[in-house]
């Protein structure tokens, strides 16, 4: 790895390897909704419920993917591994999982997981999203779960996710943007950006960095979520409510399924 990490990588390292090892969520009991609300049942119902339950994500990256027999995926930020779980069955035998993350506690428990369920065409690599530790052009689809969010520098992961992509690829995430600014107390707490809410950029914003990396035929479509939901995310960074007006965040933050492609 020649990424250097910087504070805010360090912050949510911590943060997420102790989560791991507490059996938590990734800002709070469920701060993105229960797992089961995100997926469809009978994809969970392949897991062993434990493994099903271990999810830091926002959204369904899986479903959105379309994933088909024979490819190679990409889980950019693929924490304990549910989703390579999830994407390992849905390309069969022929195709492979590649799941990329920088906390060496995700990439234990993702490989005991994988190993648990006899999965054995996934494999986990450490590493940073800004510098991906896959060869250029040799991933059919790149999935993601709530991770892109936390990197401080997102035109990076993009660029690298384009590097890896083979022509035609395309990328599927789940990811928190905004709709409009955070308040400037959210986006200066480091527990904020770890939570994933203070790293979360504009949805034109986010566009706009994908589009000056190459990524064509851009959608967003937004999945908002509830005022609990929200303040279970925000009560988690243990801001002070004076410094703030929560009303501002429960407009403006917002999961949303993103999809985009590679030129052929």
């Amino acid at each position: 790895m020649t990424q250097s990490p910087t504070p805010i990588h360090e912050t949510v390292r911590e943060h997420y390897a102790e989560q791991i090892k507490n059996s938590a969520s990734c800002c709070g009991d469920n701060c993105c909704g229960p797992e089961s609300s995100l997926y469809p049942v009978d994809l969970l119902a392949t897991l062993p419920s434990d493994v099903a339950n271990t999810s830091y994500g926002c959204g369904d990256p899986i479903t959105l993917a379309s994933l088909k027999p024979g490819e190679t995926v990409l889980d950019l930020g693929s924490g304990a591994g549910l989703d390579c779980l999830l994407a390992a069955q849905k390309v069969g035998p022929a195709g492979r999982v590649i799941g990329v993350d920088m906390t060496p506690e995700m990439i234990e428990r993702a490989r005991a997981n994988a190993k648990r369920v006899n999965a054995t065409n996934i494999e986990f690599r450490q590493g940073y999203l800004e510098d991906l530790p896959v060869d250029n052009s040799t991933v059919d689809i790149i999935i993601s779960n709530c991770v892109i969010n936390l990197s401080p520098d997102k035109t990076k992961v993009f660029s690298e996710a384009f590097r890896v992509l083979k022509p035609g690829g395309k990328l599927a995430v789940s990811d928190i943007v905004t709709d409009g600014p955070l308040p400037e107390p959210v986006k200066q707490s480091l527990s904020a950006w770890a939570g994933c809410v203070a790293g979360a950029v504009e949805a034109k914003d986010y566009i706009t960095m994908m589009e000056s990396v190459g990524f064509t035929d851009i959608s967003i479509k937004p999945v908002f979520f509830d005022k609990e939901t929200v303040d279970g995310a925000l009560d988690e960074m243990k801001l002070d409510v004076n410094d703030y007006p929560r009303d501002s965040v429960y407009k403006a933050v917002y999961s949303a399924k993103i999809t985009a492609f590679k030129p052929a």
